[in-house]
């Protein structure tokens, strides 16, 4: 998160900061729609299917597998990579209880 003053917040919160970057560019939603959709890939496929650069594609895999909703397989010359279904659930349940708690402002 920068030089923003994470300390000062929870570690729950830092969490869902967190998941939440995985979702805040829309090249890494793209990324995410696409391993979601086809279980695996290889990040040559990436390439072809979405309008980005290799190394483009190649710094929003590093932050999505920082933040662990995606894991690969390295193995010149291929790097296939996946969705985390644990941290893919993590995220689902994190986001679910944090936009169900809303109860309404009232005014």
């Amino acid at each position: 998160m920068g030089v923003t003053k994470t300390e000062v917040f929870s570690e729950k919160e830092n969490r869902i900061a967190d998941l939440a970057k995985a979702f805040a560019h829309p090249a890494r939603v793209a990324i995410l729609t696409y391993l979601s959709e086809n279980r695996t890939c290889i990040c040559g496929d990436l390439v072809e299917a979405l309008p980005l650069s290799q190394s483009t594609i190649s710094q929003h895999l590093k932050e999505l597998r920082r933040i662990g909703i995606i894991k690969g397989n390295i193995e010149p010359p291929k790097v296939c990579y996946c969705i985390n279904e644990e941290v893919w659930q993590e995220a689902k349940l994190t986001f679910g209880l944090l936009l169900n708690a809303y109860q309404g402002c009232g005014c």
